[in-house]
Parts: C-alpha cells; sequence; structure tokens
C-alpha cells in the first residue's frame, strides 16, 4: 500500500506526521476560538435584551429641570 520512499523514507514520513499534527492543532484552536466567541457573544446579546427590557432613566432634559429660562 505504501510507495517505496528509498532512503528519503524517514524524512517523507516525518513531513507528513508534522503536517498532520499541524493540521489537527490549527483545527482544534479554531474550535475553541469559536466557542470563546460564541460565548462572548451570548453575553453581548444578553446584556442588550436586558438593558432594552428596561425602561430608558428619566435625565434632566426630560424631567423640565435642565430647561432655560428666557426673561
Amino acid at each position: 500500500m505504501m510507495p517505496d520512499l528509498g532512503k528519503y523514507a524517514v524524512a517523507v514520513l516525518l513531513a507528513y506526521g508534522a503536517s498532520l499534527v499541524l493540521l489537527a492543532g490549527l483545527v482544534w484552536a479554531s474550535i475553541r476560538r469559536g466557542a470563546r466567541v460564541r460565548a462572548q457573544l451570548h453575553t453581548i446579546e444578553a446584556r442588550r435584551s436586558a438593558a432594552a427590557a428596561q425602561p430608558p432613566a428619566a435625565t434632566d432634559a426630560t424631567q423640565g429641570k435642565g430647561a432655560r429660562v428666557h426673561g
């Protein structure tokens, strides 16, 4: 099944092995980062929905305390 690599067999197999290890590391890092970003997004969306559910706080301008009187 495996082709005859001659005197380069060790070097070629090590290169294949290193490539597979690096690819596996990249896949693992991508999945891990995706989970972290998904968790951050969930936190941000929860904050936004909680803020949207609360009525806006009254300010001085909406209560008339900051109005100027010209006179």
